[in-house]
């Protein structure tokens, strides 16, 4: 093997863990965005605590909540997108909705 295709098959190697690093970046927001919009329908409901076992159930691990709003809720998700692979780099979601009024 000669060292040209030693650097190209290096290079390679560099070019895909970086695009599958953006794959789970990728689908880390998605499940932000699932999460935070599921929460923000929970404690629109009154449901405080269905809205964080849904965030426990759809965003990525270690995945931090935050609700706040009177008459329109809103949940916020933050998360790392691969653990501790990549430091620093947080994915996040909000979502809002309008809280029910309270049934007989």
């Amino acid at each position: 093997m000669t060292i040209e295709a030693a650097v190209a098959l290096s290079a390679l190697v560099v070019v895909l863990a970086l695009c599958l690093a953006g794959i789970g970046v990728l689908i880390a927001q998605v499940r932000a965005t699932d999460a935070a919009g599921e929460a923000a329908r929970q404690a629109a409901r009154g449901d405080d605590a269905a809205a964080r076992a849904a965030v426990a159930r759809l965003a990525p691990a270690d995945s931090v909540l935050t609700l706040s709003g009177t008459d329109v809720v809103t949940a916020q998700v933050e998360a790392p997108p691969l653990g501790a692979l990549l430091p620093g780099i947080r994915v996040g979601a909000t979502a809002v909705a309008a809280r029910e009024p309270d049934m007989p």
